[in-house]
């Protein structure tokens, strides 16, 4: 016997509405959605974490190239500041064989003159020492210098100091042996 009692009016209606067999196989593929979803979910995160990681490595290295390229400017800019301070630009140009101009004198609009020009002193007898860049200091090869060097050179021009000698003497090259040859 069947103990379900009768619906009658609106609640038969709603009774109609729901299924009447058994429940086991509308909930397979809902369990299977739900597995594929958090499947799929746990992958994506995979994929993102690893992304980010390359990502932060890439960062990383970025920001170490960064900092190297900054230090080598500032080295560089500091390079500049030197060679640009005035007691250095003053020095360079006394090696130059230059020397300070005297009072300088202007001309007006209409054609007269403006102050008392004088001549440039004469080079001081004063000692400034030869500072030269970097560049300067390596030695150029052999090679390339057509004319035989001396032992000592003349000093430049407003120096009176001699340069170093430089040494061109042929020197043997060490050869390498290996036995059974």
């Amino acid at each position: 016997m069947n103990r379900k009692p009768e619906l009658r009016g609106r609640a038969a209606r709603l009774a109609r509405l729901f299924p009447t067999g058994s429940g086991q196989a509308a909930r397979t593929p809902f369990v299977l959605l739900v597995v594929l979803l958090l499947g799929g979910g746990l992958i994506g995160l995979l994929v993102l974490n690893s992304a980010l990681s390359e990502g932060s490595f890439q960062l990383d290295d970025l920001q170490k190239d960064t900092k190297s390229l900054t230090d080598e400017e500032q080295a560089l800019q500091r390079d500049v500041d030197a060679y640009s301070a005035p007691d250095a630009l003053q020095r360079r140009a006394r090696e130059l064989g230059m020397v300070p101009g005297g009072d300088p004198a202007f001309l007006n609009p209409d054609g007269t003159v403006r102050g008392v020009p004088s001549a440039a002193a004469e080079q001081s007898s004063v000692r400034v020492p030869v500072i030269r860049p970097p560049e300067a200091l390596t030695p150029e090869p052999a090679a390339t210098s057509p004319e035989p060097a001396s032992t000592a050179t003349e000093p430049p021009a407003g120096t009176g100091e001699p340069e170093p000698a430089t040494e061109t003497a042929a020197q043997p090259t060490p050869t390498s042996t290996t036995p059974g040859r």
